[in-house]
C-alpha cells in the first residue's frame, strides 16, 4: 500500500503521446483538427441560432436538436483545444487534475448526448404513433424534463467513472497513448488490481446503456411499423424523412463508441488513435450537416436568414 500510494504522489501530470513525434506531421495534425474543430462549432451554432430565432422552429424537435448541438460544442471542445494547443507548443503534458477534468467531461457530455438521442427517440415515436396525443405527452415542461434528465444522467454517469478511475493507484509510466485522457488508457497505468472498481461501474454501465439501446430499437420498431401503415408511398416517405436524421446521428454515435471500444484491444496505436479521432470528433462535426442537409425547415429558416441580411 505504502509503494502504491508513493507511485501514485509521484505522477502529477500525464504526458498525451497520441500523435507521431515528425514535426510535419504533427503540424498537419494541428491545422486539420482546427478546421474540424471551428468546422464543428460553427455548424453547430448555427443550429442553434436557427432555432432560436425562427419562429417556425419552436416545436420539441427542434428543441430537442438545440440541446444537441449545444452538447456537441461542448464534447468537442473537451478534447480538441487541449490536442491543438499541445501540438502547436510542442508540449505533451496534462496536469494530474486537468485529466481528470478532461476525463469527466468528455463523460459527462458523451452520456448527457446518447440520453437525449433515447429522448429524441421517444419524441420521433410519439409523434409519429401517437400524433392526436402528441401535443400532450410532449409539452413544454415535458420536453424541459426530459433535457434536464438527460443532463443529470451524464453528469452522474461522468462522476461515476471518473471517481472510479481514480481512485486506482497508477504505477510507474506516466505515458497515455492517447491524444486526450480516456479511461481504457489511463487504467493501463494502474497498479495491478487496482481497477476492480472501475471495471464494475464500466460492466454496469453497458448493462444499463444496453438496455436503453433495446428501448430505442423497440420505438423505432413502432415507428416503422406505423409508416408502413401509411397508405400512400408518398406519406410514408415524408413521416419517415422527420426521424431519418436522427437514426443516421443515433447510427454514427454507437458505431464510432463500439469501434473505439473494440480498438482498445488492436496493437497498432496510430489504429486505436483513428478510432479515437472518430468517436470524439466526427458526431459533432457531422451532426450539423446531417440535421441540414436535407431538412427544408432548417433550409427555409437559413434563406430567411441570408434574405434578412441582403434586404438590409
Amino acid at each position: 500500500m505504502t509503494e502504491n500510494f508513493t507511485n501514485m504522489s509521484i505522477i502529477t501530470e500525464f504526458m498525451l503521446m497520441g500523435f507521431p513525434d515528425d514535426w510535419l506531421v504533427q503540424r498537419l495534425y494541428a491545422t486539420l483538427f482546427l478546421l474540424i474543430y471551428l468546422a464543428s462549432v460553427m455548424g453547430n451554432l448555427l443550429i442553434i441560432t436557427l432555432t432560436t430565432i425562427d419562429q417556425h422552429l419552436q416545436v420539441p424537435m427542434y428543441f430537442f436538436l438545440k440541446n444537441l448541438s449545444l452538447i456537441d460544442i461542448c464534447f468537442i471542445s473537451a478534447t480538441a483545444p487541449k490536442s491543438i494547443m499541445n501540438t502547436l507548443t510542442n508540449t505533451n503534458s496534462i496536469s494530474f487534475l486537468g485529466c481528470a477534468m478532461q476525463l469527466y467531461l468528455v463523460l459527462v457530455f458523451g452520456g448527457t448526448e446518447f440520453a437525449l438521442l433515447i429522448v429524441m427517440s421517444f419524441d420521433r415515436y410519439a409523434a409519429i404513433c401517437h400524433p392526436l396525443h402528441y401535443e400532450a405527452i410532449v409539452h413544454r415542461d415535458a420536453c424541459v424534463e426530459m433535457v434536464t434528465a438527460s443532463w443529470l444522467s451524464g453528469l452522474v454517469y461522468g462522476s461515476i467513472h471518473v471517481a472510479g478511475t481514480f481512485s486506482v493507484s497508477f504505477c510507474g509510466s506516466n505515458i497515455l497513448h492517447q491524444f486526450f485522457c480516456d479511461v481504457p488508457s489511463l487504467l493501463t497505468l494502474a497498479c495491478s488490481g487496482e481497477h476492480i472498481l472501475e471495471d464494475a461501474f464500466i460492466i454496469l454501465s453497458c448493462c444499463f446503456a444496453f438496455v436503453c439501446f433495446i428501448l430505442m430499437v423497440v420505438s423505432y420498431v413502432h415507428i416503422f411499423s406505423t409508416v408502413l401503415r401509411i397508405p400512400t408511398a408518398k406519406g410514408r416517405i415524408k413521416t419517415f424523412s422527420t426521424c431519418l436524421p436522427h437514426l443516421t446521428v443515433v447510427t454514427l454515435f454507437l458505431f464510432s463508441g463500439i469501434t473505439t471500444y473494440l480498438a482498445k484491444k488492436f496493437k497498432s496505436s496510430s489504429l486505436k488513435l483513428l478510432m479515437s479521432v472518430l468517436y470524439t470528433v466526427l458526431p459533432p462535426t457531422l451532426n450539423p450537416l446531417i440535421y441540414s442537409l436535407r431538412n427544408k425547415d432548417i433550409q427555409m429558416a437559413l434563406g430567411k436568414v441570408i434574405a434578412d441580411k441582403h434586404a438590409k
